[in-house]
């Protein structure tokens, strides 16, 4: 069985060594690409219109947590229409001269995908303006007051940039974006077709019930069900005989703390921390984070958003409070006192 921390298992970011089995799972075309339909819809007709007057697609923007699909989404609009896609991501961009080369290089149509974009520096932000608007660069052939600059034209390109913090993309760079499309959790149903899809590319046995029990408990990120799906097909194979029953999942994923909502060890240390020793909360972010030894980003970007949206947390002006259904859930009593003083 692949090794792997119990509190990595439901996080939605990628880990080291699952790219390349990330890749086998995603699908061909976005006709195959299951849940956000309404995203996908609006993609369909811009692929469309850009093909009919064979022009780029407009610059896009994904934004939302992470593992729900905004690279896979970049990689099948290349694909529907055609041309080839570059990808990097925002802190990998130290300079302009980053992107010179690919930029040049880079034929009529083809995508730019930036991850993380919000992370740009301002000077690589700068120098992508003119780019986006007029194709073409500035490029400086030296240093100082009297470097010399050349205006070089590139191909008309489509960038693409997919952020989890949207709204620290500064409103020039938001500006240029035509296309700007949500990406939300994926409710239970859709991830069911996610688990059985997978199953049958890594040929792997599910029944409804064990698809059901994986789905549920994979935090509404598609990422996460592939990973879960990945570990109890492990389990499977060598307690099951490789079948994933309802009664196999439960088992498999009871092993690795994987409770009934998807909460995993960390969700869990953070809530019962508000309760524990902050009383239910109000809690600053960072002393919740100094408290769990956790790092504050990674509370507010990765655990966050699924416990405020699955009613365990709220964010108040005053801090993070643990919810009713939070104390319910880990046995704890819920207090009489007026909750409303919290807000």
């Amino acid at each position: 069985m692949t090794t792997m921390s119990r509190a990595e298992i439901t996080t939605p970011e990628v880990l080291s060594g699952e790219s390349v089995v990330e890749l086998s799972l995603r699908p061909q075309r976005l006709a195959e690409f299951i849940g956000q339909t309404k995203v996908k819809e609006s993609l369909r007709v811009w692929i469309d219109a850009a093909l009919a007057r064979r022009e780029p697609m407009d610059h896009a923007l994904f934004f939302g947590p992470p593992g729900l699909g905004k690279t896979t989404l970049a990689e099948l609009i290349a694909r529907e229409l055609g041309v080839n896609i570059r990808t990097t991501s925002g802190p990998a961009l130290e300079k302009p001269g980053d992107l010179v080369g690919t930029l040049t290089n880079m034929r009529e149509g083809d995508i730019l995908f930036i991850d993380e974009i919000h992370r740009l520096r301002p000077i690589i932000e700068e120098f992508l303006y003119p780019a986006m608007e007029d194709y073409r660069i500035d490029i400086r052939l030296s240093e100082g007051p009297k470097a010399q600059t050349i205006t070089m034209p590139i191909e008309p390109f489509t960038l693409i940039g997919a952020t989890t913090r949207f709204g620290m993309l500064t409103a020039p760079m938001r500006a240029r974006f035509g296309i700007v499309e949500r990406l939300v959790y994926y409710p239970n149903e859709d991830l069911e077709h996610i688990v059985l899809r997978s199953a049958e590319v890594m040929k792997v046995e599910v029944d409804p019930g064990g698809a059901q029990e994986i789905a549920r408990r994979s935090r509404g990120t598609p990422r996460v069900t592939n990973r879960l799906l990945r570990r109890v097909r492990d389990y499977a194979q060598v307690k099951a005989d490789g079948r994933i029953t309802a009664d196999v999942a439960n088992a498999a994923l009871t092993m690795l703390d994987v409770d009934e909502f998807g909460l995993d060890d960390n969700d869990a240390r953070i809530l019962k921390t508000i309760i524990e020793k902050f009383d239910g909360g109000p809690v600053g972010v960072s002393t919740l984070a100094a408290a769990t030894g956790e790092d504050a980003t990674t509370i507010e970007e990765v655990y966050e958003p699924f416990l405020v949206q699955n009613g365990f947390l709220q964010r108040t002006p005053r801090g993070r409070v643990a919810t009713p259904h939070a104390y319910r859930h880990f046995g704890y009593v819920v207090p009489t006192r007026d909750q409303a003083s919290l807000f």
